[in-house]
């Protein structure tokens, strides 16, 4: 006979905020040393659960086992040791000047944790984009709740099981669920909301963080556009282009193109080009490609299945096109002035299908992308400093990148974030920090100095003292310093 198995009841939302709520009034979190210990503790559950990571990430989407490491694994562990590096220097305040009219005094910025925060987070990129904020969370000094996405549950099934081994479950926790756990999480009143995914959620994680006036990062998506001018190594930038398309995710990536735009005159030897690359990458059937990822789900087959059924978009297709509902994949599909009314064209794609937009002059193509949203990423391929100048100055993008395709993300120096419909608030390297930190700003004066002019009644004559202060009159502020004018006692 087995044994009765215990029953363990789950706490409620609002039990699991006053749990953290309280280990960080106790100030478990602030020291750099606690800070310092959890980081660790992420590296070597890194380093000791490397398998585990990986297997739970195929299970999720299939992933092969070089793009989990490449595009997760390792950039989760980078993102680790480079705050563990930078963490002494990121908490210590920044000193700044004084102004004149609060002589003598010193003043400072002085960066304190948010308090208990909340992270929401997405299926593309189970593991990053779960464990990226939670780092940046974590070294900011903040308790934080982790709320994996249930669309990848073999990867949430991981952090609910690896937190509470390498992590203080005092003030770090992992709740599992979907819509219903995720709303009763939203009811609460967090001090802040980090959230990676679609703009139909980001406003319902807005709308909940609006009634208790809690600040938000929107980490979303948009379509992301690639520029191909004629001028480019056409080997080359098709290399770049498919890994940074297929290659990410199979086109499940929020940074992953989105559509092309070049020239009339061009896009014959692109198409060409393309197809040779993607033949040597996944061979001549690439459903049966290893290094390709699945579909997430059926839904999402069907979503993406739906959109090449349309006879507009059908039509279109130069390359590609085949799908396997039983493994849930779509082989690379390139489709080549596709109508821009079809629904491939006005939404995000977020899956295999690259569509080329043809024009007369590439400059059209920067007209072309700001009459859109703006993306969360632009890339332009060009040996044309002209071009690259005006695509610079003139693309509004959460970030863009020049001959190649999503490189920008790993550079822990860079922001990475939206604008506009792509998101708000940004993280990666240092920016994690700042991301959960409040800048705190504080003036300290002594007993001296005391300016007789500040205090009524007030006379022509402290009006002219003040006026010279705010000027910046050096003679105003001796006379400030002596008293003057003097005061009846």
């Amino acid at each position: 006979m087995e044994p009765e198995r215990a029953v363990v009841m789950e706490p409620t939302a609002a039990a699991l905020m006053a749990e953290l709520r309280g280990s960080f009034r106790e100030g478990r979190t602030r020291p750099a040393e606690w800070r310092t210990a959890q980081l660790r503790s992420l590296v070597r559950m890194i380093e000791e659960k490397e398998d585990d990571i990986s297997d739970a990430l195929h299970a999720d989407l299939a992933k092969p086992r070089m793009e989990a490491y490449l595009h997760e694994i390792s950039l989760a562990k980078g993102a680790c040791m480079f705050a563990l590096k930078g963490l002494k220097n990121w908490m210590k305040p920044d000193k700044v000047p004084s102004a004149i009219t609060t002589f003598p005094s010193t003043a400072q910025i002085v960066p304190e944790p948010m308090g208990v925060v909340l992270v929401i987070s997405a299926w593309n990129y189970p593991f990053l984009l779960s464990i990226e904020p939670v780092i940046g969370a974590i070294a900011a000094g903040n308790a934080v709740v982790l709320k994996p996405s249930e669309i990848s549950p073999a990867t949430s099934s991981l952090f609910a099981k690896l937190l509470p081994e390498y992590l203080d479950r005092s003030c770090i926790k992992v709740v599992e669920g979907g819509v219903s756990e995720t709303s009763a999480l939203l009811e609460q009143k967090w001090d802040k909301i980090f959230y990676t995914g679609n703009g139909y959620v980001a406003r319902v994680v807005l709308t909940a963080a609006a009634k208790h006036l809690t600040p938000v990062a929107l980490e979303l998506g948009g379509k992301c556009p690639v520029i191909v001018d004629s001028n480019v190594d056409l080997h080359v930038a098709a290399k770049r282009i498919a890994v940074g398309k297929w290659g990410c995710n199979n086109g499940q990536a929020c940074i992953a193109p989105d559509y092309i735009i070049t020239t009339k005159a061009f896009v014959t030897e692109l198409v060409d080009s393309l197809k040779r690359v993607l033949e040597r990458f996944y061979g001549e059937d690439p459903l049966q490609s290893a290094d390709l990822s699945r579909i997430v789900n059926i839904s999402h087959f069907h979503r993406l299945a739906k959109l090449l059924d349309d006879k507009k978009v059908a039509e279109k297709i130069l390359l590609g096109g085949q799908t396997d509902m039983e493994q849930l994949k779509i082989a690379p599909t390139v489709l080549v002035d596709v109508p821009l009314d079809t629904e491939l064209m006005k939404g995000e794609i977020f899956g295999p299908m690259l569509p080329i937009i043809t024009v007369d002059k590439i400059e059209e193509g920067i007209t072309h992308i700001n009459a859109g949203a703006k993306p969360l990423a632009a890339y332009l391929f060009t040996k044309d400093k002209k071009l690259q100048q005006d695509f610079v100055s003139n693309v509004s993008a959460g970030g863009m990148l020049v001959n190649d395709v999503a490189l920008h993300l790993t550079n822990p120096h860079l922001p990475f974030g939206g604008v506009g419909d792509s998101g708000t608030g940004s993280y990666h390297g240092k920016f994690s920090f700042d991301c959960f930190t409040h800048r705190k700003a504080v003036l300290i004066r002594g007993f001296g100095g005391e300016a007789n002019a500040r205090y009524p009644p007030y006379t022509a004559e402290k009006q002219r003292i003040l006026r010279g202060l705010i000027k910046g009159s050096f003679f105003a502020l001796i006379l400030a310093l002596l008293g003057f004018p003097r005061e009846k006692r």
